[in-house]
């Protein structure tokens, strides 16, 4: 009897056990299930919520001081920070960033036909058609071709060559023509013949080792002209005459004196003022040998000596 009640028992503690071995396995998964559900909650809300950036970006007046190319990149970059996907947002936030007559174009437009840009492409090129200069790419390649560094600094130059490469989009100009358009251009000095010394195969490698030698060759300017010579502070006391120097100065002013010429005499070693040559005689003082001028006679006495000439005598002459 006692054998039998303690086979029960034991069968008895062993179900127990088994059952709270159950329940700790089904607390377990139902935990692991619950964390599971928040991660992928927390994970779904961040997807719903993504992290932006807003960019701004400065507005497009239409002028022709303003680079359309150039706004168009930063419209794209400040597109893609505040992850904006859907086209007719897009095309909104491109005409918010729109002043001017660039702003009332855009807005006569949608006045006319609300659906005229359908995407942002086609607000791009219809921007472009309206508002770039005719033949722009033909304008920025041959500024391109012609350009020259003058007084600009290497890296306002590389900039320069930067935007006109950027200008011509639909068939651009090879690594090759342009490394030397950029050599060409730069000024003669140490920095193009640098660069001519090298293979260069892009035109970002040629200007930055144009920049690197620039930088140095400033730095190397900068350091030998900011030496200077220690002051020399003078004393009180005597200091010992240099001979040499004084008869160099005493020769020097002797030959000055040999150099000098009278105006008197035509002599040299002396000046006017101490020449003891009598003064020349002027010559308009002495008396002229040449015989006084005749005066001439009017016009009256020469005609009264011709008919005197021709009728002879005069009668006081003949009364005389």
């Amino acid at each position: 009897m006692n054998l039998t009640q303690n086979v029960k028992l034991a069968l008895l503690h062993q179900q127990v056990s088994q059952q709270a071995e159950l329940l700790r396995e089904q607390g377990a998964q139902q935990f692991e299930l619950l964390r599971q559900q928040q991660a992928a909650a927390g994970g779904s809300m961040h997807s719903r919520r993504p992290e932006t950036l807003k960019i701004d970006i400065s507005k497009y007046t239409g002028v022709e001081e303003d680079s359309l190319l150039r706004w168009f990149v930063e419209l794209d970059d400040a597109i893609r920070a505040r992850r904006i996907n859907d086209g007719d947002m897009q095309v909104a936030f491109a005409q918010s960033n729109l002043a001017g007559r660039a702003k009332s174009w855009a807005l006569g437009l949608k006045l006319h036909d609300p659906y005229a840009f359908g995407s942002l492409e086609g607000f791009k090129s219809r921007l472009r058609q309206t508002f770039e200069p005719p033949r722009a790419e033909f304008r920025a390649l041959t500024e391109l071709l012609k350009l020259k560094q003058d007084k600009r600094d290497v890296h306002a130059y590389a900039q320069h060559i930067r935007h006109l490469t950027s200008c011509i989009s639909s068939n651009p100009v090879d690594e090759h023509t342009l490394v030397s358009v950029f050599m060409q251009g730069l000024a003669d000095g140490p920095v193009k013949t640098h660069l001519f010394r090298l293979e260069l195969d892009s035109l970002e490698q040629a200007i930055s080792i144009a920049e690197q030698e620039d930088f140095s060759l400033r730095q190397a300017r900068a350091s030998s002209t900011s030496y200077r010579q220690p002051r020399r502070y003078e004393s009180g006391d005597p200091e010992p005459m240099e001979l040499c120097y004084v008869e160099s100065e005493k020769a020097r002013s002797t030959d000055y004196k040999k150099l000098q010429k009278c105006n008197r005499c035509q002599k040299t070693g002396h000046y006017a003022y101490k020449c003891s040559a009598p003064r020349p005689v002027s010559r308009n003082t002495g008396r002229s040998d040449r015989p006084p001028m005749r005066k001439r006679q009017g016009r009256g006495s020469a005609v009264g000596a011709k008919t005197q000439q021709r009728d002879g005598p005069s009668k006081n002459g003949q009364d005389q």
